[in-house]
């Protein structure tokens, strides 16, 4: 029997509670990672159990089948949770680290991408594994792109400086949205448009369209919230008017074929500064930036049981495993390699926080969007590998970097 929507968000949210109490009550790890490895602890005890012939799993696979991972996120989580990050940075503080960011989530992405993309080549031939190039580049696209949610509140708590952190916060707002856009490019070579996708004009034209047409629609979207804030002085209202902007204005991002994550960070930028102070009573500030932290809370909560709970419906093979277990230091030297270049070259003009490199590297987590673009390919053996690969990766990055950072985040200060 298929489940309804309805059912399915009452499950998961139903298991999420769970999971969450369990953490909070016993085991006491940051919330995001405590969850998702309760998760997938009892998605692996299911497996062992079916394994075993102990018991029949194959019921809680199909329900977690029933939840597309990738619509949920990209469509349905994704622009609260970019939102919700956006209207907590301070807009003076970005600007001030703006080179770094832009460095961050553009030279640095790029560069990740392709350097693990030619690594990842060789290893699949060393492996023996039949995949086409271009998907090594996909994947390399796919993985690059940090999520460092999770480790936020764990470097806080450390005392990293406040520049550290603004670079943090601000390269996980705008990666995810130039990862998406790198991604499409290279599925549409590898879908056979190869020779339009690499022209210089088809390459502008697609960065335009998604980029600079998602953060000038989340401007205009984002004043026109700021005057129906600005015109009234009721809280309630005015957190239905920031979650129709958010819902909203994804949809109408999507619908116009433009960065859904590029419209709703920038609309959250302005209303979360200028709105902030000019649109909004404290009153109202306090009731519009508790709900958001409430939304932020439970849709990476809701996140992290689902990347645990997705193990059940990941195709596991002998060489995803072995490719997954060795593309890890692939992609952390990757990752150290793509931030000291331009981290280096802002030292020359500026003084840059003890270990910026260290820490930006160890950080970095992949999360649910690697998770998402993996699971989006097109079915075939290179999605099996790539989707394997991922999850490894991602698991890795959650359950051992994110518990580390702050130790290794102490020891640099």
């Amino acid at each position: 029997m298929t489940l309804s929507v309805f059912q399915l968000i009452g499950i998961l949210m139903t298991l999420t509670a769970l999971f969450a109490w369990c953490n909070q009550r016993f085991i006491g790890l940051p919330s995001a990672i405590g969850v998702m490895l309760l998760a997938l602890a009892v998605s692996l005890a299911m497996q062992t159990a079916s394994w075993l012939g102990v018991a029949d799993m194959t019921r809680a696979g199909k329900l977690v089948g029933e939840i597309n991972f990738n619509h949920a996120l990209l469509d349905a989580m994704l622009g609260g949770l970019l939102f919700a990050g956006s209207m907590q940075i301070n807009l003076r503080d970005l600007k001030r680290e703006a080179v770094v960011v832009v460095l961050l989530t553009t030279i640095a992405l790029t560069a990740s991408t392709l350097l693990i993309g030619a690594v990842i080549w060789g290893v699949f031939i060393w492996l023996g594994i039949g995949v086409e190039p271009i998907y090594c580049f996909i994947f390399g696209a796919l993985i690059s792109p940090t999520d460092p949610v999770a480790v936020l509140a764990i470097l806080r708590q450390a005392g990293v400086p406040k520049t550290l952190e603004t670079q943090f916060t601000g390269e996980s707002l705008f990666n995810d949205a130039i990862a998406i856009v790198m991604f499409t490019l290279l599925i549409q070579i590898a879908s056979g448009t190869g020779g339009a996708a690499l022209e210089p004009g088809h390459v502008a034209r697609l960065f335009a369209e998604e980029a600079v047409g998602g953060i000038a629609f989340g401007i205009l979207i984002g004043g026109i919230a700021f005057i129906l804030l600005r015109g009234i002085n009721e809280y309630k209202v005015e957190v239905i008017v920031t979650l129709a902007l958010v819902t909203g204005g994804y949809a109408a991002a999507e619908a116009l074929h433009i960065s859904g994550p590029l419209t709703v960070v920038s609309a959250g930028l302005l209303v979360g500064n200028p709105g902030r102070g000019l649109a909004m009573s404290s009153h109202t500030r306090e009731h519009v930036d508790t709900f958001w932290e409430l939304i932020d809370e439970i849709l990476n909560a809701v996140l992290f049981v689902l990347i645990g709970l997705e193990v059940l419906q990941v195709p596991f093979s002998s060489g995803a495993i072995i490719a997954g277990l060795i593309s890890i230091p692939i992609i952390l030297g990757s990752r150290a390699l793509s931030v000291a270049v331009p981290i280096g070259l802002l030292r020359l003009r500026r003084t840059m926080a003890p270990h910026t490199i260290k820490i930006l590297t160890w950080g970095g987590l992949r999360g649910g969007i690697s998770v998402a673009l993996a699971l989006s390919l097109p079915a075939g053996d290179a999605r099996n590998i790539i989707v394997g690969m991922t999850y490894i990766v991602v698991v890795f990055s959650i359950g051992v970097q994110g518990l580390t950072i702050g130790r290794v985040a102490r020891l640099s200060a």
